[in-house]
């Protein structure tokens, strides 16, 4: 396990908010898939690229936090920057859907990157999956139950990482919710991450608050998930802990691990 207490925790000197270009609102469904309204409006997202890159740029899908009924796909500041193409997903939410139907739009919404980036500067060997909170659930769980890629012809294998800030790896509350179950009552059901154990996986950086201030003993699953994944034999996977926040305050420093994680896996030799 990796620790980080709260004076190491310092910003990303290297990573700045640049003045970026921005495609808004693509659609990532492909017209025939589209069946509603709702399906139509929400299913988009947004593209955040630097000004002047010359080369082919890594990409980072990410995900908003919002428990799965809430949040948008505007993103902070801290995420812009000057290094990386910041593909930000808005996707389907409880009550006006229920499970699977966002982690549909998860997989959708990948399989569109992957297909696409090229075309506005994204190198597809170098796309990475990220989301604070429901939107860590979401990237990690296309990562460990590679059925919702392959459904859109894609293969998990392709992930370059994923980093899920402070993400539900049991089933997530909301879905719990969907079925009477209190969100106190840990379940693992087929929507959980933790119930697709492997030894081959994508690289897994696995990032957590305070595990006495994070919500619903969010630490604690993903401490015991990181185990489990060790104990059969996964060697891609790490867990940080950043004592000192909570649940949301983890978000910005979280945001900056992330981009010094990224940096070490481009730079590995």
């Amino acid at each position: 396990m990796k620790y980080v207490l709260v004076f190491l925790v310092v910003l990303y000197s290297n990573v700045t908010i640049a003045q970026k270009k921005e495609v808004l609102n693509i659609p990532y469904y492909s017209p025939k898939d589209i069946t509603d309204g709702y399906k139509e409006s929400q299913c988009k997202l947004d593209i955040y690229m630097p000004n002047n890159s010359s080369k082919a740029l890594p990409v980072i899908v990410w995900f908003h936090g919002g428990g799965l009924t809430g949040g948008t796909k505007a993103i902070s500041e801290e995420l812009k920057n000057d290094k990386f193409i910041v593909v930000s997903v808005e996707y389907r939410l409880s009550p006006k859907v229920h499970s699977p139907a966002f982690i549909e739009d998860a997989a959708a919404s990948v399989a569109w990157v992957f297909n696409n980036i090229q075309q506005y500067g994204g190198d597809t060997s170098k796309i990475f999956l990220s989301g604070h909170s429901a939107g860590g659930y979401l990237a990690i769980m296309l990562t460990m139950d590679e059925s919702w890629l392959l459904k859109q012809n894609l293969s998990s294998n392709r992930i370059k990482a994923c980093i899920p800030l402070s993400p539900q790896v049991i089933t997530h509350f909301t879905i719990r919710a969907e079925n009477n179950i209190k969100d106190i009552q840990p379940t693992i059901n087929e929507y959980a991450p933790m119930n697709f154990i492997k030894s081959n996986t994508p690289i897994i950086i696995d990032i957590t608050g305070d595990r006495e201030k994070e919500l619903l003993g969010r630490y604690e699953e993903n401490a015991y998930f990181v185990r489990m994944m060790k104990l059969a034999g996964n060697q891609n996977i790490s867990l940080y802990e950043l004592q000192g926040f909570s649940h949301g305050a983890m978000y910005l420093p979280g945001i900056h691990l992330m981009y010094q994680e990224i940096d070490k896996i481009l730079n590995k030799k």
